[in-house]
């Protein structure tokens, strides 16, 4: 069967529209863009869409790339003290000469919507409600239960350990009884653990899950999207030949990236102040 991310994002946003649409004090949520890399343009204008059909007020403020970190940090922090401002997001990458890190440590964790500072990252590590999940964990946490996919007790592998995705994906299936393997580049007989997993989640941009590798009837998530060789969009997984063992996986398209963006708006209708 497939993940519909694509029917399921529209199913959370309709919930996110109801709820925005019943709230006295709209959310605001600011995107900061620095420089010009399409793909992000491409991203920020998606988060900008999806914001408006839920009734969410969006900004975004362009930087240029040459904006010093300085700049930038003092951006955050006037929108942190601004009380119509509920949600920020910085847009990732960042030119190189601007630590990433800083900048997402600045953000305050009651309006980080893309749940990357360290509070919310600690908060979910020890076992704490974050204020925000990360978006891409958290939204296919939603496709799984959308599903009625067990993960109270499932073998479930995640391939890749970012903080974006493979580090939160761990610990968030961890918080619902999951017993979880994180592999990456230096795990050894990596195949064999996946053989043994109900459910792999790959999030590494390359093809990496094949037929072979997975247990019969099991759930594959695939995170990964990039372009072949040919200049199609795929992912991590074999899908034509993973499909026929599966019991239930992701397309690329369609699948994760939805959910994503769904989940960030999930977020961003969330006021803390």
């Amino acid at each position: 069967m497939i993940l519909d991310g694509k029917q399921t994002s529209e199913k959370v946003l309709a919930m996110v529209q109801e709820k925005v649409a019943a709230m006295e004090i709209k959310p605001h949520l600011v995107v900061i863009l620095v420089g010009d890399n399409p793909a992000s343009k491409i991203y920020v204008r998606n988060k900008q869409k999806a914001a408006l059909k839920v009734g969410i007020q969006s900004t975004v403020i362009e930087m240029p790339s040459e904006t010093a970190e300085e700049e930038l940090l003092n951006t955050i922090e006037e929108l942190n003290n601004d009380i119509n401002v509920t949600g920020i997001l910085v847009q990732l990458p960042l030119p190189k000469h601007i630590d990433k890190n800083k900048v997402i440590t600045k953000i305050s964790p009651l309006k980080d919507v893309d749940g990357f500072t360290p509070e919310n990252v600690g908060r979910l590590a020890i076992g704490l409600e974050p204020y925000f999940y990360p978006a891409t964990p958290q939204g296919i946490i939603m496709l799984l239960d959308e599903y009625n996919i067990p993960i109270e007790g499932a073998d479930a592998v995640v391939i890749g350990r970012s903080n974006i995705v493979g580090k939160p994906m761990t610990q968030m299936l961890l918080k619902r009884n999951a017993t979880v393997t994180t592999c990456h580049s230096y795990t050894s007989n990596i195949e064999d653990k996946i053989k043994t997993a109900d459910i792999v989640i790959s999030a590494v941009g390359k093809k990496i899950v094949r037929c072979k590798m997975v247990k019969k009837n099991s759930v594959v998530v695939d995170v990964g999207i990039f372009k072949d060789e040919n200049g199609q969009l795929t992912g991590d997984v074999d899908f034509d030949l993973v499909s026929k063992s599966a019991g239930f996986i992701s397309p690329v398209p369609g699948g994760v990236g939805p959910m994503t963006i769904a989940s960030l708006m999930f977020n961003a209708s969330k006021i803390y102040q």
